[in-house]
């Protein structure tokens, strides 16, 4: 019978066998690759000594194609939970220095049990992916626990904010969950993600094309609005997901972190009141408003390569997070196309699952029209805006800098569609469309038959405009609440959040509403 040493001895050898992560010429060979061991990613990660590790001693049970022969360190991922900037966060971190860290049965057993745990504490995961796929030697196992895991992240969804980190190959099924977390931070020489990797898109659709291509930064930061965040490397993707979570609260029913603020809630901004062009069709830099309102000229973008005619974010005013959607006058003149409508309206989403008030700057002519925009389904698209505004329950203000025609200014938020409070600058053209439009179709026939149709064209064009293009006419029927001065945007702001801050407190408004599971939304 063993003794207490030798059962402690064999313990720490148990333990160091697991803990050991591959040869040290594997590891250099990693370093010089660019990328980081699964565990000296959470060294970084988690404030030094917090990390709690859960499931080390977890193996397979399969028996087939010499597995029954095979050690997998810790499964190939590593769970646990620290703290990350004083806050607790749970994680999973796969290894690709084990079996290529391949997702098997017991593996995705290791990663749903700790995203449930994180939704039962009440604490944000943070998912590293790093994996060769499905470990194809457990078959059906392997199968069913891919469906178990897209699951328990689905339940989670909306209670607690999920990140993933992409720094590694993420490749067919494996793809599926971290697109299903709530960001995607990607690493840009290292992290690659896409339902088939060349080899299977070349054997089973004839295409040549290399894995950067397919799957690289650049096809989903910049075409397929899949990664939200861009990292140059391992250190700097967690850095960014240290930024991200100091935004937001650790779940849904709390309010995200505030933090001290030495930049003045009512400091006036007197450049904005010239940085409107008087030609409507002149661009402007809508990141100059965002740095010039927010406290300090922070701004954390989210989707910053992709539908760049919108800017999404988080920013903070008077130590709040708060959601910004912005249009963007100096990428196809901030109209809004499928993209655009899909970006906003799940950031509007989320903004609204985690208790954060939203703002918008509208400078928007109109959702871009035309037949290849009427093909890819623009109405559908658009109209996730406006189901996303009327869901909403947070704090909700609108300020409109410019442009605010016909559908767009539902999908910059208004009055009717849900804003709390609605202001404009006196440079707002706040209309159903723009005076040329209306002109030609109000008085088609009065020009057409006029002795100077062009004359006759010009006149009425003003008097539509002189009549509705502005803001005061709106601000009339209340549907604007104040138009300020531009300098005064950021005051304003701040002082519709101090009143706005205890709107719904208790979630009272579902008292008003009747019982459904959710609004039928256009996906």
């Amino acid at each position: 019978m063993a003794t207490t040493q030798e059962l402690i001895d064999d313990y720490r050898q148990r333990r160091e066998k697991i803990t050991s992560m591959g040869s040290p010429e594997a590891i250099k060979k990693r370093h010089e690759g660019g990328q980081w061991t699964a565990r000296e990613r959470l060294d970084y990660f988690f404030d030094s000594g917090t990390f709690t590790e859960i499931g080390l001693f977890v193996k397979h049970r399969t028996t087939h194609f010499g597995m029954d022969k095979r050690e997998i360190p810790a499964e190939g991922v590593v769970t646990g939970w620290g703290l990350v900037n004083g806050r607790p966060v749970v994680t999973f971190a796969e290894d690709y220095m084990a079996l290529s860290g391949t997702f098997g049965e017991y593996h995705g057993l290791k990663e749903i049990r700790a995203i449930e745990f994180a939704k039962q504490m009440g604490w944000p995961i943070v998912g590293m992916n790093d994996s060769g796929g499905a470990r194809l030697h457990e078959g059906m196992d392997t199968l069913e626990a891919y469906g178990m895991l897209f699951k328990a992240q689905i339940r989670a969804s909306g209670i607690i904010p999920q990140i993933a980190l992409l720094m590694g190959p993420c490749l067919g099924g494996q793809a599926y969950h971290p697109i299903m977390q709530d960001f995607l931070i990607q690493c840009k020489n290292t992290g690659y993600m896409g339902i088939a990797g060349p080899a299977i898109v070349k054997a089973q659709l004839g295409e040549e094309i290399s894995l950067e291509e397919l799957s690289g930064w650049r096809a989903h930061a910049m075409k397929s609005g899949q990664t939200h965040i861009i990292a140059e490397d391992d250190k700097d993707a967690i850095d960014k997901a240290k930024e991200l979570l100091s935004l937001l609260p650790s779940n849904n029913m709390e309010m995200p972190p505030r933090v001290e603020c030495n930049d003045n809630p009512e400091r006036e901004v007197a450049s904005l009141n010239t940085i409107i062009p008087d030609s409507t069709i002149r661009p402007y830099n809508m990141y100059k408003v965002i740095e010039s309102i927010t406290d300090n000229g922070y701004f954390y973008e989210i989707l910053k390569d992709h539908a760049k005619m919108v800017i999404t974010g988080f920013a903070r005013f008077n130590g709040r997070t708060v959601g910004l959607w912005a249009n963007q006058p100096m990428v196809a003149a901030g109209t809004i196309d499928t993209n655009a409508a899909d970006k906003g309206a799940r950031f509007i989403r989320f903004c609204d699952l985690f208790n954060i008030p939203m703002v918008t700057l509208g400078d928007c002519p109109g959702y871009l029209i035309g037949s290849d925009q009427d093909w890819k389904g623009i109405l559908r698209h658009g109209a996730k805006l406006l189901f996303a505004w009327a869901d909403a329950t947070v704090p909700l203000i609108s300020v409109i800098l410019r442009k605010s025609y016909a559908g767009a200014h539902y999908g910059m938020l208004d009055k009717g569609i849900g804003a709390d409070l609605v202001f404009a600058w006196p440079t707002a053209r706040v209309t159903i469309v723009d005076a040329k439009s209306a002109a030609s179709v109000i008085f088609a026939r009065e020009i057409r038959e006029s002795e100077n149709p062009e004359q006759t064209r010009e006149k009425r064009m003003q008097e539509y405009a002189d009549i509705y293009e502005n803001p005061y006419c709106g601000a009339e029927r209340g549907y604007i609440d104040d138009v300020i001065m531009p300098s005064d945007t950021r005051k304003m702001i701040n002082r519709a959040l101090d009143i706005l801050q205890d709107k719904d407190k208790d979630h009272k408004h579902f008292k008003a509403r009747p019982w459904r599971k959710y609004s039928n939304i256009n996906l």
